[in-house]
């Protein structure tokens, strides 16, 4: 894994964010990787970490062993069809964009190449994504290599390719749900007399634990509000309240509409 050398086309934040976790991790020379830009001045600060840059996609592609697309959806095809040449057999395919599944992209190169679709979501960024992974045409080694990058900017597993735009909903616009959450939980504490600042230190604390016990004891939500919830208490009164204003059907239609956004366009 060291030696392997590694082109990352696209370096905007999820790029970066990627270039960053796998050199922080030592499991790959700084040297051995490249980011790709037009505007190679907004990935300066990448060469203070030894990283390679470049606005030249062929450069970064020829030679390499594993190539991320990490550009949007509607520049995959061109990319794809610029490096395709360039492209040796063998080398992992790694692309971060939604929306298209490995047959497409494996249409656009002209080849068979070992295909790995991959959703990280924004806590990339702190080393605390959720990235689900699907795999097309490659071996058990290639899949756990694949698995090692990821694992070093938070956690990741492999699900089947039909599993990806749940997974999409689920992982990626999962953080921003969250986020809303804890957004609504500061505004309570401030109708209840917190200011705002701690208000969100306390809120978003909570959350963090709340996360940690299921993650950590491997426990179900239900199990932990039960510990939390007693006879006529505070804490079930507010729970039901929250229920009858159509808390979690709200939450599930919202995932319903996202998906079905990418299912549909719609």
């Amino acid at each position: 894994m060291k030696n392997k050398k590694i082109a990352i086309i696209g370096g905007g934040n999820l790029g970066q964010a990627i270039a960053k976790g796998i050199v922080n991790s030592n499991i790959v020379a700084a040297s051995n990787i490249t980011v790709t830009r037009r505007r190679t001045h907004l990935i300066q600060t990448l060469k203070e970490l030894d990283i390679r840059i470049s606005s030249n996609n062929i450069e970064a592609a020829t030679d390499a062993n594993i190539i991320f697309l990490a550009v949007k959806p509607y520049q995959i095809q061109q990319v794809i069809e610029e490096i395709s040449p360039y492209v040796q057999k063998g080398t992992i395919i790694i692309s971060l964009a939604t929306g298209i599944d490995a047959l497409s992209i494996e249409k656009y190169f002209k080849k068979e190449l070992p295909i790995f679709r991959a959703m990280p979501n924004t806590a990339i960024a702190i080393g605390e994504s959720m990235t689900c992974i699907s795999a097309h045409h490659a071996n058990q080694e290639q899949e756990q290599i694949v698995l090692t990058l990821f694992e070093q900017v938070g956690q990741a597993l492999i699900i089947p390719e039909e599993l990806m735009s749940s997974a999409t909903v689920l992982a990626a616009c999962g953080i921003a749900y969250a986020l809303r959450f804890i957004r609504a939980a500061t505004q309570g504490g401030i109708e209840i007399g917190f200011g705002s600042n701690l208000a969100l230190q306390v809120a978003a604390q909570t959350v963090k634990g709340a996360a940690e016990l299921l993650i950590k004891a491997g426990t179900h939500p239900e199990e932990e509000i039960d510990k939390v919830t007693t006879p006529r208490g505070v804490t079930i009164s507010g729970l039901n309240e929250m229920e009858h204003q159509g808390f979690s059907s709200a939450l599930i239609k919202g995932v319903l509409t996202s998906f079905n956004k990418i299912e549909n366009g719609k």
